[in-house]
């Protein structure tokens, strides 16, 4: 065990102050440590990893020039909260490079064993649907949604693969992950809500492997189209909370 643990401290060590930065504070923003809105400490990030302040103000840089932090005169560095404007241009743009990529991916015939690999990423939201209708819970878990965002995430990333575009895969992940951001601890899904999604994502593999682009690239835009409805209800609804906790405090 002490021989794996000084392995793994040296790989780490190996890597710039930076680089471990901006790795640590992107994966306290991925999983949800660091909320949105949340203040991100050049000082707390620097004590935790042993450094002085300069590597960790170059990594904040990094993620502010990426859109997932940024700086306000007041407050310094937060994480970023979306606006309404912002979700529907994230969904606009995912819409636009996702449809390329399904009308792309079928005419290039994946090999059977992507499309398989394609599969197992919707059948785990099959999975969790049957799990959910078992235990008589109305929604998903914090567990069970994690294990529905890895799924929903390989299958979308697994079609921008198919289309074989790696800077296109970037800029879906980079957009997904804001979206996240603002999701996240906010939304579960419900029985009806997950067989939908099954089915949404069968059939997109469907036409895929049928060569068919045109009624794949209009089965993920009709799913592209009823997800940004969704979240933007869920936008519209915090917002009401947000607003009726600050003016009715003693109620809240």
């Amino acid at each position: 065990m002490k021989r794996k643990t000084k392995t793994s401290s040296i790989a780490r060590a190996d890597r710039p102050i930076r680089t471990q930065a901006y790795v640590h504070i992107h994966r306290m923003i991925v999983t949800g440590e660091l909320a949105a809105d949340s203040v991100v400490s050049e000082l707390a990030i620097a004590r935790k990893l042993g450094s002085s302040r300069t590597p960790i103000r170059e990594a904040i840089g990094q993620l502010v020039a990426e859109g997932l932090l940024e700086q306000t005169p007041n407050r310094g560095t937060a994480v970023v909260q979306l606006k309404r404007q912002d979700i529907i241009e994230l969904y606009e743009l995912r819409e636009v490079l996702e449809c390329y990529a399904a009308s792309k991916a079928a005419r290039l015939k994946p090999y059977p064993s992507e499309l398989e690999q394609w599969q197992v990423h919707a059948d785990g939201i099959l999975a969790l649907k049957e799990e959910l209708e078992k235990s008589g819970k109305p929604i998903l878990d914090t567990e069970q949604m994690q294990q529905f965002t890895a799924c929903d995430l390989s299958f979308h990333a697994m079609l921008m693969h198919l289309a074989a575009n790696s800077r296109m895969l970037k800029v879906v992940n980079d957009s997904r992950l804001l979206i996240r951001i603002f999701a996240m601890g906010r939304h579960a899904f419900d029985v009806v809500q997950l067989d939908r999604l099954y089915h949404q994502h069968d059939q997109i593999i469907r036409a895929v492997s049928d060569q068919n682009p045109e009624l794949a690239t209009k089965l993920i835009a009709e799913h592209i189209r009823t997800s940004v409805q969704e979240r933007l209800s869920a936008f519209d609804a915090w917002e009401r909370d947000a607003s009726m906790r600050k003016n009715m405090p003693t109620f809240f």
